[in-house]
C-alpha cells in the first residue's frame, strides 16, 4: 500500500493588497515612545547630543549627567578664561568651551542628551523632543552643575598668590572693554537661535550618524569666537549664573545678569521656530502650537503661493 501524503503546511494569514505599510521602527536598538530624550547625541540618530526616543523609567540618571556635563563645561569654559587665558587667549577658551561641549555629548548624550544649557532644554522641550518634567530635572540638575563647577575654578584659583576674582570669566556690558546693553541683547537672542536650530537639527534621522556631538562642539567654539569681544559669550543662563555668584561685587555681573538669562531662552525660543521654516516637523507637533500662530503660518503660506 501506498503511503499517504503528508497534509500540507497551513496557509499564512494573505495580506490584503491595499493594506498600509507596516510603521517604521526606527533605526536599529531606539525603541519609540511619544516622548523622546532628545539633544545632539545619540549614536542612533546623528548624535552627540542624543535623541534615544526611549521610555524615561528614571530621572536620576538623566539629572546626574546634566550635573555632570554642566560643570564639566563651567570648568573647561570658564575655567580656562580664569585661570589660563594668558597663555591661551580668546581662541584657546573658545575652544576650551566647544572641546567641554564635544567631549561631553559623546559621553553623557545617550543618558541625558547632554544639553548642559537650560536654553537648549527650553528649545528641545518647545519641539516636544523632551517633557515637560525632564526639562525641569534637567534644569535643575544644570544649575547645581554649574554653581559646582565655578566653586571648583573658585577653589583652584584662590591657591594663587595675590588671586582677586573680579570679573571672575562673568558676562556683561559697559566694562572691561565689552559693547554695550544693546549689542549683548542681540548677540545673545541670534547666537542662541542659531545654536539651538542646529543642535535641534543634529536630532533629524537624516543627519549624519555620530556627527551631532562634533557640530554642536563645533558651533559653541564658533559662538564664542565671534562674540566673547562683545559681552563674553553667554547663550547659557547657566553658564552665566554660576560665573556671577563668584565675581567681584564690583563688576556688576549679578546686577547684568538678567540679560543673560531673558534673551538666551528668547533666543530658544526664535531657534525652535527657524527650525520649523526648515525641518520637515509641524507647528502642529510642538508646545508653540496656537491658533494665532497657525492663522500666521497659514496668511504667510498664502502669500508665498
Amino acid at each position: 500500500m501506498e503511503p499517504l501524503d503528508a497534509p500540507p503546511p497551513p496557509e499564512a494569514d494573505a495580506v490584503p493588497a491595499d493594506a498600509p505599510p507596516p510603521p517604521d521602527p526606527g533605526p536599529p536598538g531606539v525603541v519609540t515612545d511619544e516622548v523622546s530624550q532628545s539633544g545632539p547625541g545619540d549614536p542612533t540618530v546623528g548624535a552627540g547630543i542624543a535623541d534615544t526616543r526611549g521610555v524615561v523609567r528614571s530621572y536620576a540618571p538623566i539629572a546626574a549627567a546634566e550635573f555632570v556635563g554642566t560643570a564639566v563645561l563651567i570648568i573647561c569654559g570658564p575655567g580656562s578664561a580664569i585661570l589660563a587665558a594668558d597663555a591661551i587667549g580668546v581662541l584657546g577658551v573658545a575652544f576650551a568651551f566647544g572641546f567641554a561641549l564635544l567631549v561631553m555629548a559623546y559621553v553623557i548624550g545617550p543618558i541625558s542628551g547632554c544639553h548642559i544649557n537650560p536654553a537648549i532644554t527650553l528649545g528641545m522641550m518647545l519641539a516636544k523632543k523632551i517633557s515637560t518634567r525632564q526639562a525641569v530635572y534637567a534644569w535643575i540638575a544644570q544649575i547645581a552643575g554649574g554653581i559646582f563647577g565655578a566653586a571648583v575654578i573658585y577653589g583652584i584659583a584662590s591657591g594663587r598668590d595675590g588671586w582677586e576674582p573680579g570679573p571672575f570669566a562673568s558676562n556683561g556690558w559697559d566694562r572691561d572693554g565689552f559693547s554695550g546693553m544693546g549689542a549683548a541683547i542681540i548677540v545673545e537672542i541670534v547666537f542662541t537661535a542659531l545654536f539651538v536650530f542646529i543642535v535641534l537639527s543634529t536630532t533629524h534621522r537624516r543627519f549624519a550618524p555620530g556627527f551631532g556631538g562634533l557640530v554642536a562642539g563645533l558651533t559653541l567654539t564658533l559662538i564664542h569666537l565671534v562674540t566673547i569681544p562683545v559681552d563674553n559669550t553667554s547663550v547659557n543662563p547657566v553658564r552665566s549664573l554660576a560665573t556671577a555668584i563668584f565675581a567681584d561685587s564690583a563688576s556688576d555681573a549679578l546686577a547684568q545678569l538678567w540679560v543673560f538669562i531673558v534673551f538666551p531662552l528668547i533666543g530658544s525660543v526664535l531657534g525652535v521656530f527657524i527650525w520649523l521654516l526648515i525641518d520637515e516637523s509641524t507647528l502642529e507637533s510642538t508646545m508653540l502650537d496656537t491658533d494665532m500662530l497657525r492663522k500666521t503660518r497659514d496668511a504667510l503660506d498664502d502669500v508665498v503661493d
